[in-house]
């Protein structure tokens, strides 16, 4: 027998006395759960092969802005 006023004596504990469902099931909530639904939602980001073309702006950038740099303190 349960303390809650709300849950009769051959009523189901998942169903409040408006008749509505739980929406959240113990395992639903909590640390542990939000951790399983963050791994499920984000797979491990696999590395992947360096595109020569994509290298190659990324240089360039680098060396623009050390250019830049240089031209402003001198």
């Amino acid at each position: 027998m349960t303390d809650d006023s709300r849950v009769g004596a051959g009523a189901d504990p998942d169903v409040d006395s408006d008749g509505d469902e739980w929406r959240f099931g113990i395992d639903d909530v909590g640390p542990e759960a939000e951790a399983a639904r963050e791994a499920a939602r984000d797979p491990p980001i696999e590395p992947e092969s360096i595109d020569p073309e994509n290298a190659l702006f990324v240089v360039a950038g680098v060396l623009g802005t050390l250019l830049f740099v240089l031209s402003v303190t001198l």
